[in-house]
């Protein structure tokens, strides 16, 4: 349990109309206006502030449609905005990341005061989460950068919320949160993450492990459309289906919703209307970036990021698939005399596969991560808040839950018993899904690179010996022997120089 520092407090309805707010918020976009809507509809009193005055008035309009105006306060100046909180004033900022955040705080800390607490809710890279703790505190003031998952609807009706940074303001901040997160049978999605920038660093990774989702879904409709010749009813049919075990999920849900769209401006389904170029906001290639950093394989996500690297490339595509055709190359087609029950029930297996080494990827990157920074991040933990409210919750997180319960030190998810002998039943599926991707030339570089992974991962020894040898053939870098200890170098041709320069560079892990 986290002791607390300062005093909890309980929410007052009846507030004076001087410092009458527990929480204040700036930043009235989409998912700011929800979560001050949310907070209010706890029981808080909260007020907002936006530099643009219109968005004030939107979040007060909108709050006394729904109930909750008497205690969703909208304020124009700055100075006022701060005025109305409770002191130690609690001030959540959402707004764009980087230097409009430093903008705002610049403007915020003329009217703070020691003990006050400003909360970054945005998608923050961790280190200046960091930097923006050392120079806050230099001014008595605390910062918490707090990761919020769930987009529009989980910031109204409960988010997944990650909070990090000093801990004694964490715990002023608690009673709020814990009423304001989406709620399960394990309690708030909301936890401590830990010192410095952890909550930030957390939310990184959870967009990762969001690409790798999104792109395994993608690719098993791509297989079952192309190669099993699905109908939008059919997909709509099949994902219903697999929302019902062990794949439920928040982004398995929608995705039939997706499916079962019509086009209100034309005829046919409207995902048949949308152009194939994916965007990103960057918390995803940071993932990667931090992965490369850690020496940490990421390759289900890291197959994800590429994926919306070459969805971009739409025109130089469209003139390949050309080119190959007058070459004779055909285009992925659906194959003759399918059995689409079969193919769907290997898809199926496939995805769940692909999915767990998805996960363990992004757990081995937050594991390596606080170990080098020492945050103590608790990973059992995170299985119980992205239970609910964040995009990427899932039925199985319950299971990764328990498995690092069970073991704190587990070294990767695919050693866990219970995963282990759930992949050693679906490798079969899971491969044939790739050899008739293949085949049929269907790129599933995440469905491919999980199965991989996996592989590699459980292989005792891997041709990386070769790799080794000829790191010490042409740079001199040496290589340890397997039946003595030591590092070796040998001079693999006389013509290619000798072992005068030898660089003996170890490993990164």
């Amino acid at each position: 349990l986290h002791r607390p520092i300062f005093s909890p407090f309980i929410p007052n309805s009846m507030a004076s109309p001087t410092a009458q707010s527990e929480v204040g918020l700036i930043g009235l976009a989409v998912m700011g206006q929800n979560l001050a809507l949310n907070v209010a509809e706890k029981g808080f009193h909260i007020s907002v502030y936006n530099r643009s005055g219109d968005k004030t008035d939107a979040a007060v309009s909108r709050a006394g449609k729904e109930g909750v105006g008497e205690r969703l306060h909208g304020y124009k100046e700055l100075k006022d905005f701060v005025a109305s909180l409770k002191r130690p004033r609690r001030v959540i900022i959402l707004v764009k990341a980087g230097a409009p955040v430093d903008a705002t705080i610049k403007q915020l800390t003329q009217f703070l005061e020691p003990g006050d607490i400003i909360i970054d809710g945005g998608n923050e890279w961790y280190e200046n989460t960091e930097r923006r703790q050392a120079e806050l505190a230099a001014l008595g003031i605390h910062h918490i950068g707090m990761g919020v998952s769930g987009g529009e609807e989980g910031a109204r009706n409960g988010p997944a919320m990650m909070p990090g940074g000093d801990e004694g303001a964490y715990s002023h901040l608690r009673p709020v949160v814990e009423r304001v997160a989406a709620q399960t049978d394990d309690g708030p999605c909301v936890t401590y993450i830990g010192p410095g920038g952890a909550g930030n660093y957390v939310k990184m990774v959870h967009n990762g492990i969001e690409y790798g989702d999104m792109q395994l879904i993608a690719e098993a409709y791509d297989v079952l459309r192309t190669v099993g010749g699905l109908s939008n009813e059919e997909l709509a049919a099949t994902f219903v289906e697999w929302n019902g075990g062990e794949l439920e999920s928040f982004l398995v849900m929608i995705t039939s919703l997706i499916f079962s769209v019509r086009d209100t401006e034309g005829e046919g389904f409207l995902l048949d209307k949308i152009l194939d170029k994916t965007g990103m906001k960057g918390t995803g290639k940071w993932t990667i970036q931090q992965a490369a950093e850690l020496s940490v394989a990421a390759p289900t996500m890291a197959a994800a990021l590429d994926a919306r690297f070459l969805s971009g490339l739409k025109d130089e595509r469209v003139a390949a698939e050309a080119l190959y055709a007058g070459l004779g190359v055909a285009a992925p087609a659906a194959a003759p005399g399918v059995d689409k029950a079969a193919l769907v029930a290997d898809v199926r297996e496939a995805l769940y596969a692909a999915k767990i080494c998805s996960y363990a990827q992004g757990y081995n990157i937050i594991r390596a991560k606080s170990m080098e920074k020492g945050w103590g991040i608790e990973l059992a933990d995170l299985g119980r808040i992205w239970k609910g409210g964040c995009i990427i919750r899932a039925a199985f997180l319950d299971r990764i839950k328990v498995a690092y319960q069970r073991n704190p030190d587990l070294p990767n998810l695919l050693v866990d018993p219970d995963f282990a002998a759930e992949l050693a039943r679906k490798q079969d599926a899971w491969r044939r899904v790739v050899a008739v991707a293949v085949g049929a030339g269907i790129g599933i570089p995440g469905i491919t690179g999980s199965l991989g992974y996996f592989d590699s991962y459980r292989r005792g020894r891997l041709p990386a010996n070769l790799v080794q040898a000829q790191r010490d053939f042409f740079g001199s870098h040496t290589y340890e022997r397997v039946d003595r200890p030591g590092w070796t170098h040998t001079v693999w041709d006389a013509s290619f120089g000798s072992a005068d320069s030898i660089t003996t560079s170890g490993y990164n892990n």
